[in-house]
């Protein structure tokens, strides 16, 4: 669903650049009570894994492929407002060093497929962990229910955004159709890739999913005949050397696993338009697309320039791009995490119960 240039207009290009510049401006505020020493680590893998997956392109339909969004995998994992961070990071790579998204479109991309999807999601997640029992399956199926829900909505949102600044003259409501129809279809896959991968993560190390806090029973004391939780200790012991190896475990096999998806896998993805430029082609949204500005980029395309075989070319790309991503999503999560206040107290990350 990224959208080059020449889709929106001008006015509304920059409109979306203000909403999605002060996104980010609140996300690093929120992002900093929800990071500390165990999950910033883990964010900017989040962002690296997101880059890696939406290289692999999945076949929805004749003709049209989808591939993961990414903004309900990241609130899930590590909270909505770093959710934004970390597709926003994403999005920028992916703009300036591989053509893909327009750079005056950015706006328009971060505000559809990193602050739609990801405040849907959460929104969605939260609501459905509130009624389905205390289990950590709980989280599993509300991950899949709300990464389903935000794709679609990211659909009604570039339809309305392209209801007020396209630049083309199609009936809205052919767009409103075409688009929601094949994202919906679309968010069938991004619910399975969510599901799966949350439920991988929460298997082994729960403590470090950010939707499942809060969710344990805590222990009750009966005093002059009452129930009073168990006071918390005012200081906590160092995590245990095996759970700090578990999370280093983790977070070596979530880089490795994001390598071998963007450098080998990613070879295999279907070659097919994806969901927004079939229906672009099929309603001639494209007739005023404009060239990008990184197009002669040495990785436009996701291929390495002057490389001649394509699966080497198309490897090396995605390894640099999720490299690439882990470092700078990793250096802005480091210093939110530096610029976190003695109140920014991250909720309590217990395990849930099985």
């Amino acid at each position: 669903m990224h959208v080059p240039d020449g889709f929106i207009n001008a006015p509304t290009s920059a409109v979306t650049g203000v909403v999605a510049a002060g996104a980010i401006a609140v996300s690093l505020r929120g992002a900093r009570r929800e990071l500390d020493e165990r999950t910033a680590p883990l964010a900017g893998l989040v962002a690296a894994f997101i880059f890696a997956v939406q290289m692999l392109n999945f076949p929805v339909a004749a003709g049209t492929s989808g591939h993961l969004l990414g903004g309900a995998l990241a609130a899930i994992l590590v909270g909505p407002y770093t959710g934004v961070l970390c597709v926003s990071v994403v999005l920028l790579m992916q703009g300036i060093l591989f053509a893909d998204g327009g750079l005056t479109a950015l706006g328009v991309n971060i505000t559809d497929m990193a602050i739609v999807t990801t405040v849907v999601a959460y929104a969605v997640f939260r609501g459905l962990v509130k009624v389905l029992p205390r289990k950590r399956r709980s989280i599993t199926v509300a991950s899949f229910v709300a990464a389903l829900l935000s794709v679609p909505a990211a659909a009604v949102a570039f339809t309305l955004l392209y209801a007020v600044g396209g630049t083309t003259d199609v009936a809205i409501g052919k767009v409103a159709t075409a688009m929601i129809g094949v994202h919906v279809l679309i968010g069938i896959g991004e619910a399975a890739i969510t599901a799966l991968t949350v439920g991988a993560v929460i298997a082994v190390r729960p403590d470090l999913v950010y939707g499942a806090r809060g969710l344990e029973q805590k222990l009750k004391l009966r005093v002059n005949g009452a129930l009073v939780d168990v006071p918390t200790p005012e200081s906590a012991p160092a995590a245990p050397v095996a759970a700090r190896t578990s999370r280093r475990a983790l977070w070596i096999t979530g880089l490795v696993t994001s390598l071998v998806l963007a450098g080998f896998v990613s070879f295999y993805a279907s070659a097919n338009p994806d969901g927004l430029e079939k229906v672009a082609a099929d309603k001639g949204i494209d007739k005023k697309v404009e060239e990008h500005a990184a197009a002669d980029s040495p990785l436009a395309d996701y291929g390495v320039k002057d490389v001649a075989n394509a699966r080497l070319s198309g490897g090396l790309a995605g390894v640099l791009g999720v490299g690439v991503t882990i470092v700078a999503g990793s250096a802005v999560f480091w210093a939110v995490r530096r610029r976190r206040t003695p109140d920014a107290t991250p909720t309590n990350t217990a395990s849930t119960s099985a």
